[in-house]
């Protein structure tokens, strides 16, 4: 196995790679979707009418969201996943492959399985999402699977997951988040596994009901006692950070965006504190980059579509140093940036092309 990363893109590691490394930066595993994402939407679909969007897009989504986010921004990431043996898998394959350069070899294809879908709607910077899956076949995991890395990303549930332990015996620095508790019981036994963690990163909501705490930095506290670094994300409000082991905490506010759609940005906000911890930046620089990035994922539509990727971020900073009447301390938070960007190539404000399931080659 060996991760030949995005074509191009910086690489925020090379000047602490060594020939002894781990071939992968970053491991992780879970479900892939197709996302079909229609925007231009005016309002939510009025039952019983029919509504036309101004556009639409197709993406893989799901576990790729992340695999995406990470691949833009420079680390070689290995994804595992079943992929459904339709034209949708296929799809979904060849633009993670191909397009992202995330390597798949500890993938595989499921014969007479079908790709979930998620069709995502997005007007007034929200969403509605409706899915349609069949059972996920039983995993099937490769001989050297989960490979030697220096990290794994792990999202915590009921019951261990055996890999997470076993990633964290072959050296893997393991980043944690969690879903919702559909069952209300928030029992923190559920989050055993973060005693294989250095860093867990729940929003504020889900790290309140875990730990009984009425106050998001409260609730950050109580989790530092369990894991070495916690991160609850304060939406709007940006997020706050407690390192358990030298006791430094940081908040960092959230960058004022217009949101087009939050898909996705979850996971580009992991995707930036993994790049910057395993770079070796401060606490401080970590959250703002991670919020960074997924603010800047909110401004585009759909999920590993709006993955922001180095070129990104430098046409942002490029941007900011002409805005008038701006904050010389908020310039000043990001200013760890100037020596890692490259030039911006393209201006500001960039738009992605929308990619959708291909056409048919001309014989």
């Amino acid at each position: 196995m060996t991760p030949v990363g995005r074509p191009g893109c910086l690489d925020p590691l090379a000047a602490l790679r060594t020939p002894a490394d781990p071939a992968c930066d970053v491991y992780l595993t879970g479900n892939v979707f197709l996302d079909i994402i229609f925007t231009g939407l005016d309002s939510a679909p009025v039952r019983g009418t029919e509504s036309w969007a101004r556009g639409m897009g197709s993406s893989p989504g799901g576990v790729a969201n992340m695999a995406t986010a990470l691949a833009r921004l420079g680390l070689r990431t290995s994804l595992a996943a079943a992929f459904g043996d339709d034209h949708y898998g296929e799809y979904c394959w060849d633009a993670l492959e191909q397009g992202e350069g995330i390597d798949l070899s500890l993938s595989r294809t499921v014969p007479g399985w079908h790709s979930p879908v998620t069709v995502s709607m997005a007007y007034e910077g929200e969403r509605t999402m409706v899915s349609h899956g069949h059972e996920a076949p039983p995993p099937e995991p490769a001989p050297d699977c989960p490979p030697r890395a220096r990290a794994a990303i792990a999202s915590l549930a009921p019951g261990r997951a055996e890999w997470i332990s076993q990633a964290a015996r072959k050296g893997a620095r393991i980043f944690a988040d969690v879903g919702w508790d559909d069952t209300g019981r928030w029992d923190p036994d559920d989050l055993a596994d973060l005693e294989h963690c250095e860093a867990f990163l729940p929003n504020a909501e889900e790290a309140m009901r875990y730990t009984r705490t009425e106050c998001p930095l409260a609730a950050a506290h109580a989790l530092a006692e369990r894991v070495p670094v916690a991160v609850v994300t304060l939406g709007a409000k940006g997020a706050y950070a407690v390192d358990g082991a030298t006791g430094e905490s940081a908040q960092v506010p959230a960058i004022a965006v217009e949101a087009l759609d939050p898909t996705g940005a979850g996971d580009v906000f992991v995707a930036g504190f993994v790049t910057g911890t395993l770079a070796g930046w401060p606490l401080a620089d970590r959250l703002a980059f991670a919020g960074l990035t997924a603010a800047l994922s909110v401004q585009e539509f759909g999920g590993s579509l709006s993955a922001p990727g180095w070129s990104e971020i430098a046409a942002w900073w490029s941007h900011v140093q002409d805005v008038p009447d701006q904050d010389p301390a908020a310039l000043r938070r990001y200013a760890f940036l100037r020596a890692l960007l490259p030039a911006p190539a393209r201006p500001w404000p960039l738009r992605r092309a929308v990619p959708t399931i291909g056409f048919r080659r001309s014989a």
